[in-house]
């Protein structure tokens, strides 16, 4: 098996017929690829009935107006408890920030949180997300060689808006793929 280049700051999206409904039409960015693992947040499904808001009431938090119905995203079926600030990379908190890709971080504290609803010093764009996905040495790269993933260029929009619903087929459409074109049965050239 060849080695696959970094995929750090580039998205996965899942082909039809993945096979794993967890992660059926998944957009996911990608903020750590080594050799022994993968980490990455899915960006295109809401957390049931939680808002911004929610989250910061549930941690004694202030929740400003700007928090209501804000989403929270389900980042993966990871530490689902566990929450993650992704952002833009214009606000940082020294070494509880990881930096990435082109322009993005991520943070797992409560000042990421309050940093998100802070349009003077907070970052430019922000989501929260709970839980990840991640992938254990080879893992990744086996689900590449199978064509469950394509590999797409991260694009800021995309990755923050709030149009959850079509984020997989715009992401495919970047690609330049039609995703009424594409086949839930894989095969090999």
């Amino acid at each position: 098996m060849s080695e696959v280049p970094s995929l750090t700051g580039r998205l996965l999206v899942a082909m039809p017929g993945i096979g794993d409904p967890r992660f059926e039409h998944a957009v996911i960015l990608i903020c750590a690829h080594g050799p022994d693992h993968a980490m990455g947040l899915r960006l295109d499904r809401p957390a049931p009935g939680v808002d911004l808001k929610t989250v910061l009431d549930k941690l004694d938090a202030p929740a400003p107006d700007q928090s209501i119905g804000r989403a929270v995203l389900m980042g993966g079926p990871v530490e689902r408890e566990r929450g993650f600030v992704l952002h833009t990379d214009d606000w940082m908190i020294g070494d509880d920030s990881l930096a990435f890709g082109d322009g993005l971080a991520m943070t797992g504290t409560r000042e990421a949180l309050a940093a998100m609803t802070d349009p003077l010093s907070g970052p430019r764009r922000s989501a929260l997300l709970l839980g990840y996905a991640g992938w254990g040495e080879g893992q990744l790269e086996d689900e590449l060689a199978e064509n469950v993933w394509l590999t797409a260029e991260a694009d800021l929009d995309l990755i923050f808006d709030a149009d959850h619903a079509s984020k997989w087929t715009r992401a495919l459409a970047q690609m330049g793929v039609d995703a009424a074109m594409l086949s839930s049965q894989g095969g090999r050239a």
